[in-house]
């Protein structure tokens, strides 16, 4: 994988800040394990019923962030829940202004950090167990749903998971798709540019968990944006997907993570009347994460030459927070059709 990509998937990033009439609340934790093996940071933004002043979220010199109210009581009533997966590498701060924008719009909005494949997190062991990302998501949708008072109620049949590049694949797996390695490899001897197939390389996964049923059955849409390893579910398994889905994908060419063998091919093999796809022509794999700040991109450079186009989008294109106010726009319209 291009070391320009291996940035953006690694940016632990926010998004532009974000002035709100509607308070929201902002809360962290970690979630956790039994095991005492994959303990889980989570954070949560949600409708509030604060009159406090919002502060900036964990501002950095390079990127926008986003604000809210630490700690604040949640709003009475009840909010369809959404989970973040971030991409690989990345961390919950990579769509940070999505969760801020969704949570303005009446939603309680989830991310995690995956272990082993964060910024916070690089470990070998932790990311060769990449079936444990949807397993991630189903212990941040417990958590949300045991502590009501603490981040709202969520509305029953309404929890959708929304993903960027690796955290698509993650959303897919948690609503039914299943992953053939065998699949993934022999693809992976044809499409030797694709990104996804380093990436997967590095991780290195332990291969007979990934091919089991990961799904959470309380799950009712999901959402991807510009995915990888898309190529390695099975046929049989996204034809009989079982959840809506918004397949959203870049539309910049790329040669590493081309739209049309990742997230176009995936919405032909998904269910026809349940999809939908939208291309962003202006959009990069980039467009879906961070604004930065006036220098930012001069900052990225100095400490990693070459890796300050995280901070560009396609030529000619829209401001990126424009992009993303589509994106958001997108994402708020599809989860607010009925199900079923």
């Amino acid at each position: 994988m291009k070391a320009a990509l291996v940035a953006l998937l690694l940016a632990c990033a926010t998004t532009t800040a974000l002035a709100t009439n509607n308070p929201v609340g902002f809360q962290t934790s970690t979630l956790a394990d039994p095991n005492k093996e994959r303990p889980l940071e989570m954070v949560v933004w949600y409708p509030s019923s604060t009159t406090a002043t919002p502060k900036v979220i964990d501002d950095n010199p390079v990127f926008f962030s986003a604000l809210a109210v630490r700690d604040a009581p949640a709003a009475v009533g009840e909010y369809p829940l959404v989970v973040l997966s971030h991409g690989f590498g990345g961390s919950w701060g990579n769509q940070v202004g999505l969760a801020s924008a969704m949570a303005q719009r009446g939603f309680i909005v989830a991310a995690v950090n995956h272990p082993g494949t964060t910024s916070k997190d690089r470990s070998a062991q932790a990311a060769a167990q990449l079936w444990q990302r949807p397993v991630d998501i189903r212990r941040a949708i417990d958590a949300v749903l045991a502590q009501p008072k603490q981040f709202g109620k969520v509305q029953p049949g309404r929890i959708a998971v929304v993903g960027h590049s690796l955290g698509g694949w993650t959303a897919l797996e948690v609503a039914g798709a299943r992953f053939d390695p065998e699949r993934f490899a022999q693809d992976c001897k044809v499409h030797l540019q694709l990104a996804p197939c380093a990436v997967y390389q590095q991780m290195n996964p332990v291969q007979a968990p990934l091919a089991a049923d990961l799904s959470d059955k309380r799950v009712t849409a999901i959402v991807s944006l510009d995915l990888g390893l898309s190529r390695g579910f099975t046929d049989q398994s996204l034809a009989a997907l079982p959840v809506p889905t918004l397949v959203i994908a870049a539309g910049v060419p790329s040669t590493e993570l081309p739209a049309e063998l990742e997230s176009a091919d995936l919405a032909k093999r998904l269910p026809a009347a349940a999809t939908r796809y939208v291309e962003i022509s202006d959009a990069t794999h980039f467009s879906f994460m961070a604004v930065c700040k006036p220098g930012g991109e001069a900052l990225i450079e100095e400490s990693s030459p070459g890796d300050g186009m995280i901070c560009r989008d396609g030529e000619g294109a829209r401001p990126r927070e424009v992009i993303q106010q589509q994106v958001t726009s997108l994402i708020v319209e599809f989860l607010a059709q009925p199900k079923g």
